[in-house]
């Protein structure tokens, strides 16, 4: 048979005629087929015996057994895209569309074929593969919008000169198809947060409910009935009084419009359009939703979506008065010298809960720290890699004592004890090669055992020695040297500390022998 596919109604009027009498040539002159076709219908029907007017003509499925015609057209000659087809199934299997595969056999390899040639070679490769059933979501004004980030175009640092990647985020109202688009820089849970402030008012109101896929920086843990919504987000869905509508892993078919309206993004607005920086492209961008998107016939409402938006706008919810804070919730674990870390920067919290895990919530310039419910501890919050911020309160008495106790606070208590501590301080301080700061303050705290008389006459006789040193000083006043008036005496018995116990130390009298 011919390549043309006839239905069998068409056969079988023509079978009719034909045992009318009509001939092939009178039924070319009615246009029903042309004279060779007719003559290959004619001896396949004699053959049966069908031109015989005393038999009944066969029922359809037994003329469609007979005189069924390939249905495939491209089996009719070569394809123009042929000489392509492995290239073609490759981004077939990538998920690429028809019209993107036009465009890059014309970009790439000078293709002269048209659309229609590659759509029937796209669809002759998944032939025999049952389709996929959907349903048409219908959702009334203001009932829904769909949320999702896009890859975007490669922007340029002003600074460095060096490419940076950027996404589009987009939010498009259910109904109107109108929406809301913008490109950052990353994905992070505040640009989600911000993006929605900056949406809704765009819209000038809220809808009832926002569906969302499973990105981290709205959904921590992804699940067919029970997913875990990320706590910031949750707080600002109850601020701003929409309901959240996570969808099922892996089913991103269920938002459709916003994924229509991601590739739409893509086609329509990034092609033949150059960026100078961030601010620049979401200006054009911004330009081209109010002129060309907003106002385009679209293919399935047929209508503009500013025209449909004018009808949805006022059964939007009302923005609240005040909204809600963009901030980040974080699970962080109090380390050793307590203190938490988020976004590479310290913050202290009570040492009693080392080890503890914590509630950090962290707003655009405070950090709060919660145990549960009960609120820890507050710090401005820093930018700086590697910065802290500490409260005193914070610190075990031992580091606290350490912390407090540094050498402008030991020079004020040298001086109010008296001068020859002060001057022994200095000197301690004045050491080249050691710190000594721990030295000082052992020395400073003799003075609750010893008292400040005894430890200033003490200092003054290690002067005297000219060894300022914290054991010398404890010996003095262990053994009341502080208080003999004869300094040879005292130089005798402080003698010791270096003869009496000295590890080499060697017998006097042997050493008169020599």
């Amino acid at each position: 048979m011919s390549n043309r596919r006839f239905e069998m109604f068409e056969v079988r009027n023509i079978l009719v005629r034909m045992r009318q009498g009509d001939s092939d040539r009178s039924l070319a002159r009615a246009g029903l087929i042309g004279r060779d076709k007719s003559r290959e219908i004619r001896r396949i029907a004699v053959a049966h015996g069908w031109l015989d007017s005393s038999v009944p003509l066969p029922e359809n499925e037994v003329l469609s057994a007979t005189f069924g015609t390939r249905t495939d057209p491209l089996s009719a000659g070569q394809s123009s895209v042929e000489p392509y087809r492995d290239q073609v199934q490759s981004w077939v299997s990538q998920g690429i569309q028809s019209t993107t595969i036009y465009q890059a056999l014309v970009r790439h390899h000078q293709f002269v074929g048209s659309y229609s040639s590659v759509y029937r070679f796209v669809r002759g490769l998944s032939a025999g593969k049952p389709p996929k059933a959907t349903v048409q979501l219908e959702f009334a004004p203001g009932e829904a919008a769909q949320v999702d980030f896009g890859t975007g175009p490669k922007l340029i640092d002003t600074r460095t000169g060096e490419q940076i990647k950027s996404w589009f985020f987009l939010m498009t109202l259910a109904f109107s198809r109108h929406q809301y688009a913008e490109l950052v820089l990353n994905q992070k849970v505040t640009t989600w947060l911000e993006c929605h402030r900056r949406a809704l008012e765009f819209f000038g109101g809220v809808v009832e409910r926002i569906i969302i896929d499973n990105a981290k920086c709205a959904i921590t843990k992804a699940c067919y009935y029970d997913p875990v919504v990320q706590r910031a987000y949750a707080e600002y869905a109850e601020g701003y009084g929409f309901k959240i509508d996570a969808l099922p892993p892996r089913e991103p078919q269920m938002k459709g419009r916003v994924e229509s309206g991601i590739k739409y993004l893509k086609r329509g607005f990034m092609p033949i359009r150059q960026f100078t920086d961030l601010h620049d492209a979401n200006r054009q961008l911004h330009q081209w939703i109010f002129n060309e998107a907003g106002n385009r016939r679209h293919g399935t409402t047929g209508e503009k979506p500013l025209t449909l938006f004018v009808d949805e706008k006022p059964l939007l919810k009302p923005l609240p008065i005040v909204p809600p804070e963009s901030v980040v919730w974080a699970k962080v674990k109090v380390h050793r010298d307590a203190h938490v870390q988020f976004d590479k920067c310290l913050y202290s919290v009570p040492y009693r809960l080392i080890g503890h895990t914590l509630w950090l919530k962290a707003a655009a310039y405070m950090v709060r720290i919660y145990q549960e419910h009960r609120l820890l501890a507050v710090h401005p919050r820093v930018f700086i890699p590697g910065s802290r911020r500490t409260l005193d309160d914070h610190l075990p008495p031992n580091a606290l004592a350490y912390k407090m106790r540094n050498p402008i606070w030991c020079r004020e208590q040298a001086q109010r004890i008296g001068m020859a501590c002060h001057t022994l301080v200095c000197q301690l301080f004045d050491d080249r090669v050691l710190h000594n700061l721990r030295t000082v303050q052992g020395i400073l705290a003799l003075e609750k055992t010893y008292g400040a008389k005894r430890l200033e006459a003490a200092c003054q006789r290690a002067l005297d020695f000219h060894n300022p040193r914290y054991h010398t000083v404890k010996s003095i006043l262990k053994k009341g040297l502080d208080s003999q008036p004869n300094s040879q005496q005292a130089f005798d018995t402080l003698a010791d500390c270096y003869t009496g116990r000295g590890r080499y130390c060697r017998d006097t009298s042997t050493m008169l022998k020599h």
